[in-house]
């Protein structure tokens, strides 16, 4: 991949960039071997793989709340989570759900107008959970500072998810959030600073389905040491101000995936689970697989069949993909 250039790939045509993929350029850290995750979230079913309800949910801090409303999400991602508006009720919902044989959970929330989750008031509640049940927590953030990081490193958070937008006006229209590419930069500082794990994601297509931003959030990223990173790619939701917005096609995707794998030799890279289904996800899936990811979230049926029909070794997992920085070396 030496002759590439994260610049070169971005310039290059769909035709250049579908022979780049088709070449076996791309690989990922452990050759031959790939990582599938689906978490509790969704229900997910095929002939090699069921997700259970149990064993890695989703929890919000806020319930159904979120102040920023995204015009992509409305705060209907919220709806399919485990409420739990206060410490005590976080901690009693995961001794709920380490009885029913949960072996780790996303916390989450609804964010506040400065485009934080708040997580303060749990982080206590969060060091007693992992201390009393042994889960795995990942802790979706939302801008942070170096104060909140570090509580939330103490608290023994495994790992803080982080999205990470690289333009302002997405920023501002989509997200409807006062803020600047400077203040996502210095929550990845913050992040890095203070020695938690950190997966940041990046959303493909967020304007309007259209890139922007997506290769500046990615040279942002660069500049830091993250445990792993997540492409996720925009899909139209439900009730929301953009249900029908057209998504990125999947090569567009795939110029994502194959410049963060140029960008990122040595830090494994996820195809998260938020992107369009359908015969879109098939074809994204596959081409994600030749961008060289080491891991898919609910990956299709037929990506399965491509992985193993290349001698691939599989692993797959009920945890969230971000687990990847754990697993990329089974």
């Amino acid at each position: 991949m030496a002759q590439y250039t994260p610049e070169t790939i971005w310039q290059m045509s769909s035709e250049e960039l579908s022979k780049l993929l088709e070449s076996k350029t791309f690989h990922p850290l452990s050759e031959g071997r790939i990582n599938f995750y689906a978490p509790s979230f969704a229900y997910y079913k095929t002939a090699y793989f069921c997700s259970s309800p149990k064993d890695f949910p989703t929890i919000s801090v806020t319930g159904k709340g979120c102040a920023l409303k995204c015009k992509h999400c409305s705060g209907k991602v919220l709806e399919t989570m485990h409420p739990a508006r206060t410490p005590e009720e976080l901690y009693k919902l995961c001794a709920k759900l380490k009885r029913e044989g949960a072996v780790g959970c996303l916390v989450s929330g609804g964010c506040l107008p400065n485009g934080s989750v708040p997580l303060e008031r749990f982080t206590e509640a969060i060091r007693r959970v992992k201390a009393d049940f042994g889960l795995t927590v990942f802790a979706h953030v939302g801008i942070v500072n170096l104060e909140k990081a570090l509580r939330l490193r103490k608290a023994g958070v495994d790992a803080a998810l982080i999205d990470i937008i690289g333009d302002n006006e997405t920023i501002r229209e989509i997200y409807n959030l006062n803020m600047t590419v400077r203040d996502y930069e210095k929550a990845l500082e913050a992040l890095d600073q203070s020695g938690l794990r950190f997966v940041p994601h990046v959303i493909v297509g967020l304007y309007h389905g259209r890139l922007k931003g997506e290769l500046y959030a990615l040279q942002m990223i660069s500049k830091f040491k993250p445990s792993a990173l997540v492409i996720i790619a925009f899909m139209p939701i439900r009730g929301t101000v953009m249900e029908h917005v057209k998504p990125p096609e999947p090569l567009e995707i795939a110029k994502v995936l194959a410049t963060a794998r140029v960008m990122f030799p040595k830090t494994p890279i996820a195809l998260g689970c938020m992107r369009p289904k359908g015969k879109h996800r098939v074809e994204t899936d596959i081409l994600a697989i030749k961008a060289g990811v080491d891991a898919v979230a609910f990956p299709s049926e037929e990506a399965i069949e491509y992985v193993g029909e290349h001698g691939y070794r599989v692993n797959f997992s009920s945890h969230c993909c971000s687990q990847v920085y754990a697993d990329s070396r089974f």
